[in-house]
């Protein structure tokens, strides 16, 4: 293939077959073509190895792939080390753990309100939970709880619609949201994360308001949905395999978090709800026997990577310690998510106090679970009953 020559279609990532069930149209993908153009000038990885590869050289893949500031998922090399080294400090073990009885007095009260023997959807019991929990975090009001839960829902739909215009306005309300929350903190500041990022230096300067709300908007305005949907993923699979929550619901009466959190982990992979991740080629550079140019956009597809068999084995075999080395829930390489830990916590904490205020968890009858659709993964729709 000459340098410039136009790459035929290899597969189309909006066809009925992906709508329809992402994590089928992604394998039978992998098998067929694991690395595939889809005839506008986008690559996307779906092999265990390919995706690794690309996630651990940043050098060859950037991340750099959008014109407006990302702080600090959309930087590469020292800019994003610096920038990533105030992230982390926020989300370290002693943070989580600091956390922990906050989030489990969140997740009891937020259950107690959940009702008995009466369908309910798990992913807003999620969207409730990760308002509250994000929150606390961060030092938020608790008044913005409707406010935020609201935006979530919008958000969710602006992103399956496609629409650009659309997408961007939802965008700008959340900025507005969070430049308000700066202005409470630099009047009234307190011992909150927010305060305190405000107070963060890099290169021996503050960080610009810019900065600050491209950090709290990467924090918040992915992790909010993402902590929703994780849980409904969580939620479907524990009321499909009974036996598992059985077992779990042992662990969580015994207070056993790293238990849950292997699970809640390993649930995930198999059904994965953070679809992708986009990459900037720098260079030529040749994957699988495929030549991507300079300049092409790549993406790297979780979901397909998350159950290759060719390292995994049986994708759909729920097995935690022989997954856990490569499972790329949360990522591989520079980019990997620095509140891996965080989001475990939460994810593990709900779980648990689910699973202690139950004595079952059962699909409401004749009430089918409803996938969602690209690019957002998981499920849209999980009405369950609680027994």
């Amino acid at each position: 293939m000459r340098k410039g020559s136009p790459v035929s279609a290899d597969w189309d990532p909006g066809s009925p077959d992906v709508h329809r069930d992402q994590r089928v149209a992604y394998d039978r993908q992998r098998t067929t073509c694991p690395v595939a153009h889809d005839g506008s000038g986008t690559w996307t990885l779906f092999a265990h190895g390919d995706v690794v590869a690309a996630a651990n050289d940043a050098k060859t893949f950037s991340s750099r792939v959008s014109s407006h500031l990302n702080v600090p998922n959309g930087m590469d090399g020292d800019e994003h080390a610096a920038y990533r080294g105030i992230v982390e400090r926020y989300m370290g073990p002693d943070r989580v753990e600091a956390l922990a009885p906050t989030c489990h007095a969140i997740a009891a009260d937020v259950i107690a309100s959940t009702p008995r023997h009466e369908v309910f959807r798990a992913v807003t019991l999620g969207a409730r939970f990760a308002v509250r929990a994000q929150s606390a975090w961060l030092g938020w009001p608790a008044q913005l709880e409707d406010t935020l839960v609201e935006w979530m829902a919008d958000n969710h739909a602006a992103t399956r619609s496609g629409d650009h215009v659309l997408t961007a306005q939802v965008a700008q309300r959340f900025d507005t949201i969070i430049r308000s929350l700066i202005d409470r903190a630099r009047r009234t500041p307190g011992d909150d994360v927010t305060t305190q990022l405000l107070a963060e230096r890099v290169d021996g300067r503050h960080l610009t308001e810019e900065e600050v709300v491209s950090i709290l908007r990467n924090w918040t305005a992915g992790d909010l949905g993402s902590i929703a949907v994780s849980l409904g993923v969580v939620v479907h699979f524990l009321a499909s395999h009974p036996d598992l929550q059985h077992q779990l619901r042992t662990a969580a009466v015994a207070g056993d978090r790293p238990v849950l959190e292997a699970a809640v982990e390993e649930i995930l992979r198999i059904d994965d709800p953070f679809v992708a991740n986009r990459r900037l080629a720098t260079v030529d550079v040749e994957v699988a026997g495929r030549t991507i140019r300079a300049g092409e956009r790549v993406v790297l597809n979780w979901t397909a990577a998350n159950r290759d068999p060719a390292v995994l084995g049986d994708p759909d075999a729920y097995d935690p310690p022989a997954h856990a080395a490569d499972n790329l829930v949360f990522g591989t390489g520079p980019h990997a998510c620095p509140g891996r830990a965080l989001s475990l916590m939460e994810l593990a904490v709900a779980t648990s106090e689910l699973l202690v205020a139950t004595s079952r968890i059962e699909h409401a009858p004749g009430q089918e679970a409803v996938r969602e659709t690209p690019p957002v993964g998981g499920w849209s729709r999980v009405p369950v009953l609680l027994g």
